[in-house]
C-alpha cells in the first residue's frame, strides 16, 4: 500500500464483517451477516443501494424457471425484498420476451428505499459515497483504504471480506487470481438503459405490441431509416402508469476498466438512447408523445473480472443441468451473451439449460482461490464466459449475497477459513432461511406471498 495512503488517513474503523458494494449481491449478504452477533460494515460508491437494481434495471429475473411449468427456485432473503417491495402494492409479475423466466418488476426508486430499511433494521453500519483505493493484509485480518469526497482517505479493518464490488476490486487489490472479460472471449457488451414516458400503452398493444415492435426495428434497421444498434431489444411495461423501460442500447469495444474506454462507453450509450427516442417516436403506435424521462444512472456493465475460485462454474455444469453436493443456490436462467455476431452485427444468444431446467451452484464459486478470509459474491463470482452470462441474474446474485453472509458468519464462529467451512452446515442455515437447495417437486404457485400478477405487458 503507497505510504501516502498510510499518512493521510482522516479516520480508522474497525468492523467483524466488511461487504464492498450495495447492490442486490452485497445488500443482501450484509444483511445475512448481520443475523450473526458479529458487527458489519456496508461501504458503496453511490448514494443510495441497490447497484445495478436501482441504478438501472426495474426487474428481478431467476426467481422462476423459464417453462409454461414454473419452478420457484429462489428463497430466503431475496423474498423479503421482494415481500416489502409489495407490500405497498410496487410489484408485478411479467412474462420475458424472450423467455428467461417469469420477472418480479418493481419500482427502482422504492427499492432504494426497501434496501435502505433493510439493512437498517438489520443493524448494518453502511457508508455511501466511498470508493475502494487500496488493500493491507497483516496476518488474518485485512485493512481497506477507503475515500470520501469530505473525509479524505481512511481505514477500515475487518476480520472478513465480502467482495461484492462487482468489479472484483477488493480482490484485485487484494492480489487474489481473476480473468478480465475479454481475454479468452469476447465481452459482453454494455447498456444504457433508459425510462419513456406519456406512452399510450393500449394504442401499442392494439398495433400488435411486443411482435410489431420487433419487426419495426428490424425493418427501421434493414432499411437504414434510423441508424439502431440492434434490430432487437426489450421495452416492457412499468409500475409507473404510462411509463416503459428499455434495455436496448448495446455498447461494445470498451474496456469499463480503463478510464477513456468507460467515458467514451457513457458517452455512446446516451447518444444510442436518444437515437431510439427518435426511432419510437416515429416508428411505433403509442409512442407518438413519448418522451425520455430518464436514463441509468450509470451505464450497465455485465463482466469485468471474474475471480478464480475454489470451483469455477463452466458451460459443461450448465448443458449437464448438473447437482453438487454442497450446492448453495439453484439458477434456471439461459444463457443470455450479448455481444458481437460472426457478422458484426449486434444480438443476443439465448441458449437454455437441457433437461430438468435447473443447475446448482456450489459454494467454491464464491470463494477466491487460497482464501481465508474473503468471499465474492455478484458478477465477479467464479465462473467462465458462457456459464457466467447464465447465472448473473438478481435473483442468483442475492442468493451468491445470502450464502456469502451466512459463509462470513459461519467462518468467525468456528475460527476457520473460508475455503475450509462446513458446506452442509452453510447448507443446514440457508434451509434454514428459506432457500431452496433442490428442484421443486411441484409447479409453482407465482402468486405465492401474495406477489401481484395483475399485469402481462
Amino acid at each position: 500500500m503507497p505510504d501516502t495512503f498510510s499518512t493521510s488517513l482522516s479516520k480508522s474503523y474497525t468492523t467483524d464483517i466488511l461487504v464492498i458494494g450495495s447492490g442486490s449481491a452485497g445488500s443482501v449478504a450484509a444483511i445475512a451477516a448481520a443475523s450473526g452477533k458479529y458487527k458489519v460494515t456496508l461501504v458503496e460508491r453511490y448514494g443510495f443501494p441497490g447497484g445495478t437494481s436501482t441504478q438501472m434495471l426495474d426487474t428481478f429475473y431467476g426467481f422462476f424457471t423459464p417453462s409454461e411449468t414454473p419452478r420457484k427456485i429462489v428463497g430466503g432473503i431475496p423474498d423479503h425484498v421482494v415481500n416489502a417491495l409489495n407490500h405497498d402494492g410496487n410489484i408485478f409479475l411479467r412474462p420475458n420476451t424472450y423467455g428467461a423466466g417469469t420477472g418480479v418488476n418493481y419500482n427502482p426508486e422504492k427499492l432504494k428505499q426497501v434496501w435502505d430499511n433493510l439493512l437498517s433494521e438489520s443493524g448494518v453500519q453502511t457508508f455511501y459515497h466511498t470508493t475502494l483505493v487500496a488493500v493491507e493484509k497483516a496476518d488474518e485480518s485485512a485493512r481497506a483504504i477507503f475515500f470520501h469526497k469530505g473525509a479524505g482517505f481512511f481505514s477500515i479493518t475487518a476480520k472478513r471480506v465480502i467482495d461484492a464490488s462487482g468489479d472484483a476490486d477488493y480482490c484485485h487489490w487484494a492480489g487474489f487470481e481473476y480473468e478480465k472479460a475479454g481475454e479468452e472471449e469476447p465481452a459482453q457488451s454494455m447498456t444504457t438503459t433508459f425510462r419513456m414516458c406519456n406512452v399510450d400503452l393500449e394504442a401499442f398493444k392494439a398495433a400488435g405490441g411486443k411482435k410489431m415492435l420487433k419487426e419495426k426495428m428490424a425493418e427501421a434497421v434493414d432499411s437504414g431509416r434510423h441508424p439502431l444498434p440492434r434490430k432487437e431489444g426489450s421495452a416492457h411495461e412499468m409500475n409507473q402508469p404510462k411509463c416503459v423501460s428499455t434495455v436496448a442500447v448495446k455498447v461494445t469495444d470498451h474496456d469499463a476498466l480503463d478510464v477513456e474506454r468507460i467515458t467514451a462507453a457513457e458517452k455512446e450509450g446516451r447518444h444510442q438512447a436518444f437515437i431510439f427516442e427518435d426511432f419510437f417516436r416515429v416508428e411505433v403506435p403509442g409512442y407518438q408523445n413519448a418522451k425520455i424521462i430518464g436514463l441509468s444512472h450509470q451505464i450497465g456493465v455485465r463482466e469485468t473480472r471474474r475471480v478464480y475460485g475454489e470451483y469455477r462454474l463452466t458451460k459443461e455444469d450448465f448443458m449437464n443441468a448438473r447437482h453438487f453436493e454442497d450446492q448453495i443456490f439453484l439458477c434456471g436462467a439461459p444463457i443470455e451473451d450479448h455481444r458481437k455476431s460472426p457478422n458484426g452485427g449486434l444480438e443476443t444468444f439465448w441458449q437454455y439449460v437441457p433437461g430438468s431446467g435447473v443447475y446448482g451452484v456450489p459454494y467454491g464459486t464464491i470463494v477466491p482461490k487460497g482464501s481465508k478470509s474473503t468471499w465474492v459474491a455478484g458478477r465477479c463470482f467464479s465462473a467462465t464466459h458462457d456459464a457466467h452470462a447464465s447465472c448473473r441474474s438478481m435473483a442468483q446474485t442475492m442468493s451468491m449475497g445470502q450464502a456469502a453472509g451466512f459463509a462470513a458468519v459461519q467462518s468467525l464462529e468456528n475460527d476457520i477459513g473460508a475455503s475450509e467451512l462446513d458446506a452442509r452446515k452453510l447448507r443446514e442455515r440457508l434451509v434454514q432461511e428459506g432457500a431452496v437447495l433442490d428442484i421443486p417437486d411441484v409447479v409453482a404457485d407465482i402468486t405465492r406471498n401474495g406477489w401481484s400478477n395483475n399485469k402481462t405487458s
